[in-house]
């Protein structure tokens, strides 16, 4: 497989095991560069981790600060998506949906919606429990974006 991508950059803090094991597996086939950052709240077993303060957003700036066009970001966080889709980032979640500009938009909406519902007292749905076929789809995801962007 012709690799079109620089790396792989993960945001840790809330990364299920099973996708760092699928990436770092993936990275050493594929001999692309694996790099896991999360605050030092986080015991993470990477070759190259970047640990970081646990204040808000902290990870998040260290990733947009070495992430380049063409690399892949594993987050589940759309403002950090939103903003790496400008630097030309691919960008998926640990389920395997791929964030692309014609949704975060509706995504960042959403979540502003059940900010506002929150702080009002409302209860909003939380993550769906993972399943064996997030892992299968995160993987199959990961190996399409290998080959370049995916539009």
């Amino acid at each position: 497989m012709n690799c079109a991508v620089g790396k792989i950059i993960i945001d840790a803090d809330a990364c299920p095991k099973a996708v760092l094991e699928i990436c770092q597996k993936i990275s050493g086939i594929y001999k692309v560069r694996l790099i896991t950052v999360a605050s030092f709240n986080h015991q993470i077993k990477n070759s190259e981790h970047i640990v970081v303060g646990n204040a808000s957003q902290e990870a998040d700036l260290k990733i947009m600060n070495i992430a380049q066009e063409n690399d892949i970001v594993v987050t589940q966080d759309w403002g950090l998506a939103a903003m790496l889709l400008a630097k030309k980032v691919q960008c998926l979640n640990a389920s395997g949906r791929v964030f692309n500009e014609l949704q975060i938009d509706f995504l960042l909406e959403e979540r502003e919606i059940k900010a506002k519902q929150r702080r009002a007292g409302g209860k909003t749905k939380g993550p769906k429990k993972r399943k064996l076929e997030d892992d299968s789809a995160f993987e199959q995801r990961v190996l399409e974006m290998l080959k370049g962007p995916l539009n």
